[in-house]
């Protein structure tokens, strides 16, 4: 059984540095914005035109009167907006609207909104206050958590970015009932890939509740989304600039991302972060880390999910490319994530272009 979750705090050089609060409304927010005694100063929420739509009115609403001024930044939704344009934007409208150092930012959307808030944030007048509000699964789980922030550059996907932690990241639970089966799946990807990083008894709950999660009940969600909270923020405080442990988060990024790129943002981050996974774990059985019975379990998690482990399409010398230019690189040789075991990831530098063929070759697979 896990721990029902309410509150979590995020420490920073081992000081206490933001709450990750769970909620069921949006009304306790006030309670949060109050203590960073805004009274005469702004907010100016950002948010996309998706999100936008289900939750800016009310949002509006709530924190009127609240600060002394609450203004909105609305930009087309999609991945291909995350995007230094954007951001400039972004610039060009705090400074018609006077925001200073002692204003802040709030970022009510998914990953590309928190990204590109966050990154906004960190660099506007070399950095001011922002708070993450994540209405999607994907973002409450992950990005909105330990201070990576960042926008893509051209087709390279987060290439330009911050670390610039938030003032608070307030998740309303209820947002998840309104996301379509898809994109809330999608965030299953992160949920999975913490269980196998860190938590093999999680990684069982996940698959002993499956049915619970896909009906979103709200009380398996909490649990759920905690324990996810407290995995990343127990990697983020040991390692926050990503020298070490937290390069665990990357397991399945590195082909995952490639993927992203390729397919050209056509597959959600959470999908592609499942096919990255479904080739870190062929190369953790190659290796003989794990047992084809393990490495054929967490293939079925993965789909009992609706989640792709394969994609065809692909070019397995642009995805060699996209690798080349990954970020993670060090010295020209990838960081890879592989499995020890489930439950147990460690950080490997010595996969050759030979098995990394053989890993694309695997996730291109017909069945």
């Amino acid at each position: 059984m896990l721990d029902l979750y309410d509150r979590l705090e995020v420490k920073y050089d081992e000081k206490p540095c933001y709450d990750i609060v769970l909620k069921e409304s949006f009304q306790d927010l006030i309670e949060e914005i109050n203590a960073f005694e805004l009274k005469n100063r702004k907010i100016c929420i950002v948010t996309d035109s998706n999100v936008g739509l289900y939750y800016l009115k009310q949002l509006e609403e709530l924190l009127l009167g609240v600060p002394g001024k609450v203004v909105s930044f609305v930009f087309p939704a999609g991945e291909d907006n995350k995007n230094l344009e954007t951001v400039q934007n972004l610039y060009e409208y705090l400074i018609r609207e006077s925001f200073d150092r002692n204003d802040v930012l709030l970022a009510l959307g998914g990953g590309v909104v928190g990204d590109l808030t966050g990154y906004t944030a960190a660099t506007y007048l070399r950095g001011i206050r922002f708070l993450q509000v994540p209405t999607s699964l994907l973002a409450m789980v992950d990005s909105s958590i330990g201070g990576k922030t960042g926008v893509d550059f051209k087709a390279y996907k987060n290439m330009v970015g911050a670390f610039h932690m938030p003032s608070c990241v307030y998740m309303n639970l209820e947002c998840l009932k309104t996301l379509e089966e898809r994109i809330f799946l999608s965030g299953m990807g992160e949920i999975i890939k913490h269980g196998l990083i860190q938590d093999k008894a999680y990684y069982e709950w996940l698959k002993d509740n499956k049915d619970a999660i896909v009906a979103k009940d709200i009380a398996v969600l909490r649990k759920m989304v905690g324990r996810s909270c407290e995995i990343k923020r127990a990697v983020v405080e040991i390692d926050p600039h990503e020298h070490n442990e937290r390069a665990w988060l990357n397991f399945g990024h590195t082909i995952g991302h490639a993927v992203e790129k390729w397919m050209e943002f056509t597959l959600l981050h959470g999908e592609c972060v499942a096919i990255g996974m479904s080739a870190a774990i062929f190369l953790s059985y190659e290796r003989g880390y794990l047992t084809k019975e393990e490495h054929e379990d967490i293939l079925s998690t993965i789909e009992a999910f609706k989640l792709p482990i394969r994609v065809q399409k692909l070019e397995i010398a642009n995805i060699l490319e996209a690798l080349s230019r990954d970020k993670k690189m060090d010295a020209g040789q990838i960081k890879f994530i592989l499995l020890r075991s489930i439950g147990e990831a460690f950080i490997d530098t010595t996969i050759t272009k030979k098995e990394l063929i053989r890993a694309i070759e695997f996730i291109m697979e017909e069945r």
